[in-house]
């Protein structure tokens, strides 16, 4: 630290709740800590503090919602109480996670540093869409993120985003991975399952997924490639998470003949289905560590958790070469391709696969996955060494590794 008088840090994010951006907003309350005053500051309460850093949490308690001129009143009044929170509190630096935030830190500047964090893709983002999606991308971000003084990616292919499409100066953004709890992870990952569930484990080789039930996470076709493997070889499909896409996937799991558990139902669990949805699970960990391989078929990502939680437990990782995050995180040594791929791309620490979104090549893509998981399944040698190189890959993004670099940046902010 350049100064033996700590820093005043706020960090704001629109809500709580129970999502990935949540969980790296506790991460970097709790960890920046050690070495800045940090406040928190949400827009409402509307959704429960899941991850309670104990640091000040500070409510400007501006609900969301409403009409069009509802919505304008609100994001006026958050830039209001923003600004007079930064004053109050005499903010040298504040951080905001998620686009809403970022609008009302940049909108609300006074003499305090500014630093963005975007945690996922803007242009790949398909929930950016519509009338309001042109404008948030062709008018809010260029006009307002050039004035930030740091934008900080959480993966590299973010940053030409950033650059290219939105004109921000390339000497302002820079990467910093998102961070683990490596040691928490795997210690809860040793948790073993129940006997019912351990009974299911052993039935047969078992694909596990650990995501929100939604849209980005493109579940869907998973359920479809599933019960193609299913004809092939006795097979188990577990999901774990729930989300906005529950009945959606539990009725297409139906529609494709698969025999299908539901937590939520209050079923007798037994080793008689296919699919089993566990919904939101505590641990998720003690899922996924037994299970023979992690399955993620997402759209779009930042850098993301469960997948790297998923190399923490040892698991052999089969991904979408997806924007962003995958890549990075299994083959760091490569560049992005020019074209997405079309087979399975046997990286240095797990095994990236064509995406599961375009229609054309969808059929094709889904059969590569079928191919590349049958493949797998029959060689358990080779599952357990992708399982510990993937291990030894997430020790690059520890919480003490990734936090000195964050640090580090804030000090260079500061001196401006």
């Amino acid at each position: 630290m350049a100064s033996s008088v700590r820093k005043k840090l706020l960090m704001v994010i629109p809500n709580l709740g129970l999502g990935g951006a949540q969980r790296a907003f506790h991460d970097h309350s709790v960890e920046l800590s050690k070495y800045y005053d940090v406040t928190e500051a949400v827009f409402n309460l509307d959704e429960p503090n899941i991850y309670p850093s104990g640091n000040s949490l500070e409510n400007l308690d501006v609900p969301g919602g409403g009409n069009a001129l509802d919505k304008a009143k609100n994001f006026m009044s958050r830039i209001t109480r923003l600004r007079a929170l930064k004053q109050q509190l005499r903010a040298d630096v504040c951080v905001s996670h998620l686009e809403g935030a970022d609008y009302v830190n940049l909108l609300s500047k006074g003499q305090e540093k500014l630093i963005l964090l975007i945690q996922g893709s803007k242009v790949h983002d398909r929930n950016i869409s519509g009338l309001l999606g042109w404008l948030r991308k062709k008018v809010m971000m260029p006009a307002l993120y050039k004035r930030a003084d740091r934008i900080v990616t959480v993966s590299r292919d973010i940053m030409p985003e950033i650059i290219e499409a939105f004109g921000v100066e390339a000497s302002k953004v820079l990467t910093i991975h998102n961070s683990f709890e490596v040691e928490r992870v795997w210690k809860q990952a040793q948790e073993p399952l129940p006997a019912d569930m351990q009974a299911v484990y052993a039935a047969a080789p078992v694909l596990v997924t650990s995501a929100r039930l939604a849209v980005q996470k493109n579940q869907a076709p998973l359920l479809e490639i599933f019960a193609n493997l299913l004809r092939r070889r006795p097979v188990k499909l577990v999901f774990v998470g729930d989300g906005e896409l529950r009945n959606e996937l539990t009725i297409k799991a139906h529609a494709l003949g698969l025999r299908v558990y539901e937590v939520w139902k209050q079923e007798l669990l037994t080793s008689d289905y296919d699919v089993y949805f566990m919904g939101l699970q505590q641990n998720p960990f003690k899922f996924i560590r037994p299970a023979d391989l992690f399955v993620f078929p997402s759209g779009w990502e930042g850098f993301p958790l469960a997948l790297g939680e998923a190399m923490i437990c040892g698991a052999a990782v089969v991904t979408t070469d997806c924007p962003t995050g995958p890549r990075e995180m299994l083959a760091p040594d490569t560049s992005t391709p020019a074209t997405p791929i079309r087979n399975a791309e046997q990286a240095e620490y797990g095994v990236l696969m064509p995406m599961l979104t375009e229609a054309d090549t969808l059929s094709a893509d889904e059969q590569v996955w079928v191919e590349t998981l049958d493949k797998l399944l029959s060689n358990p040698a080779e599952r357990q060494r992708l399982g510990q190189l993937a291990q030894q890959r997430m020790k690059d993004f520890t919480h003490e590794k990734i936090f000195q670099r964050w640090a580090e940046v804030i000090e260079e902010v500061l001196t401006i």
